[in-house]
């Protein structure tokens, strides 16, 4: 087994270290975040730092890369009220969705640059995309500086659409059925299997899987 320190990482060059790190984690969620501006102009960008912060209330978290430069996803998050979409991304949307991390000029919307098409839905101040299945609607409650220059932005949850045929009846999402996309490190894009489900784990009692439910 290959083992690599932390000063092998730092002495790597520059894109074998950005593929690599971005590998490590594994699979990662593919989510288009959307974004307004307040003279109207939207903006459009992958994202696969989506997190789990908690159920109650309803809370998630994305992180941004550092705002050294003009990021015009954060920006506009912060001049919005706060108010962001994450919509998930399906493999069929993989190249367009990915094509939103090029770097647009200042005044191009990647919704038209990409093929994707805005939706408003329900006087939120920020765009969902009509191509995904499933969109959220968040607004910003807290930010929290990282040591190396990213921001972690954590949001309530104020808006869930979704398919009805996607919503298990315990409260899960069907994925598979619903064609998200996951992301492998920076450019990877792979199907989502049907899962193996298991119930809640108990000391004594190990893991069966679950019967799915019709």
């Amino acid at each position: 087994m290959r083992h690599i320190t932390a000063a092998d990482i730092a002495g790597f060059e520059k894109i074998y270290r950005l593929n690599l790190v971005n590998a490590l984690p594994g699979f990662k969620p593919a989510n288009l975040v959307g974004t307004a501006a307040p003279g109207g102009l939207t903006n459009l960008a992958i994202f696969s730092s989506a997190i789990h912060l908690g159920s109650d209330p309803p809370t998630l978290g994305i992180v941004t890369r550092p705002t050294t430069v003009p990021r015009h996803t954060y920006q506009n998050i912060k001049d919005n009220d706060g108010c962001f979409t994450l919509n998930h991304v399906l493999l069929a949307q993989a190249a367009a969705a990915h094509y939103t991390s090029a770097n647009f000029p200042d005044g191009e919307s990647e919704f038209a640059a990409c093929g994707f098409t805005e939706v408003w839905r329900d006087g939120f101040p920020a765009p969902y995309v009509a191509e995904c299945a499933v969109g959220l609607g968040l607004r910003l409650r807290e930010e929290h500086p990282i040591f190396n220059g990213t921001v972690l932005l954590v949001a309530a949850v104020e808006h869930v659409y979704l398919p009805e045929a996607a919503l298990r009846p315990d409260g899960t999402l069907d994925l598979a059925k619903l064609g998200t996309c996951a992301i492998s490190g920076l450019d990877g894009y792979h199907a989502v299997a049907e899962p193996v489900r298991f119930g809640y784990a108990r000391p004594g009692q190990w893991p069966a899987p679950l019967a799915e439910k019709s």
